[in-house]
């Protein structure tokens, strides 16, 4: 099941073909799907801040302007707004651009384009018109980076009809998100959470595609479902092992794509455990905790043993204080003390 809204094109890709893996880190694979990307369509193009011969701020696209020519990786001045009016009017007209936006706390200087002329576009023209475009952008907290470098931005957009909002957790699912994303005849905001740029995973080799709007079942359980994103699931991972050492069995659901999100497999793991704990970083009003929580309540109340339990980043802006960014910004423990309760509070 895929939540309503849903662009007709997101659950075309399918998993494979399956190359022989090796270990990476998640920036190496997102290089490697760009890479990829641009041998397989001509009309794609990069096109961000700093991205040619520099790479990005985080190493992203090194290699490629050397590669590929400045024709097709594109420097930019420092306009948002302009790098993302470019990606529309080009996508408009047979292009593939994927535009890199250097920290997530500035789409909103290209929220316009984003919200008001790529989202509706298909809409708007009954399908004459496709704005397919990826949006790359760094998000997330964690490094002391304070109120401008650091926030969660999906719920900004989750509000917004015809987007689709990708959010790996791992090197792997970033190589094949990334490649159904460019794919995908729908625009798409590619979140990137800081903290995971160096984790290192076994990444299938070759041209390879993770399916959009689909989770993925990342820890089996019977007694708690933990549905996470992002940085929250390895997170998730680690407060799973502690549990475990309490007999407690958690089910840890990855959710991949924020929207559409994939709701019949969330919903299959909380008729089997009762118990749900949604694990999400940004802030707790009106964000993913919230619609997920609703929509398991509204779904699965006659299964569930208890309320269903939400760790969050506290409502207010990030501190460049790292001990007080440490307590707005939720953690294993915060997790942990959730699945806790989950049970204690369970019929």
């Amino acid at each position: 099941m895929i939540a309503a809204n849903t662009p007709a094109s997101v659950d075309g890709p399918t998993d494979g073909p399956r190359g022989k893996e090796s270990e990476t880190t998640f920036v190496r694979a997102l290089n490697d799907a760009l890479d990829l990307g641009m041998e397989r369509f001509p009309e794609m193009f990069l096109i961000g801040e700093d991205i040619a011969e520099m790479g990005g701020d985080f190493s992203v696209t090194k290699g490629l302007w050397a590669k590929y020519g400045q024709e097709r990786v594109r420097d930019t001045p420092l306009s948002e707004a302009a790098i993302v009016g470019t990606c529309v009017g080009s996508s408009m007209v047979g292009m593939r651009p994927v535009a890199e936006i250097m920290f997530a706390d500035f789409v909103g200087e290209c929220y316009d384009q984003i919200v008001n002329t790529a989202a509706k576009m298909h809409y708007m023209f009954d399908g004459q018109f496709k704005a397919p475009l990826v949006i790359r952008t760094a998000c997330g907290g964690g490094f002391g980076g304070g109120p401008h470098h650091s926030q969660s931005v999906e719920g900004w957009f989750m509000n917004v009809p015809g987007i689709v909002i990708v959010a790996p957790s791992n090197p792997a699912d970033a190589k094949g998100l990334l490649l159904s994303s460019i794919e995908s005849d729908d625009p798409v905001l590619f979140l990137e959470h800081k903290a995971l740029y160096r984790a290192r995973g076994e990444v299938p080799g070759g041209y390879h595609t993770t399916p959009l709007g689909r989770a993925s079942v990342a820890r089996q359980g019977t007694d708690v479902t933990v549905v996470a994103t992002m940085r929250m699931v390895p997170m998730a991972l680690t407060a799973a092992e502690e549990a475990a050492k309490e007999g407690v069995s958690v089910e840890v659901v990855d959710l991949r794509t924020i929207r559409p999100y994939d709701a019949a497999t969330i919903l299959e793991s909380v008729v089997k455990t009762g118990r749900v704990v949604v694990a999400n970083e940004a802030p707790k009003i009106g964000g993913l905790g919230a619609e997920l929580s609703a929509r398991i309540h509204e779904e699965c109340f006659a299964e569930l043993l208890g309320p269903v339990v939400r760790v969050d980043g506290l409502d207010t802006p990030i501190p460049f204080s790292v001990p007080l960014e440490e307590v707005v910004l939720p953690d294993e423990a915060d997790i942990s003390a959730a699945i806790d309760e989950a049970m204690r509070n369970s019929r």
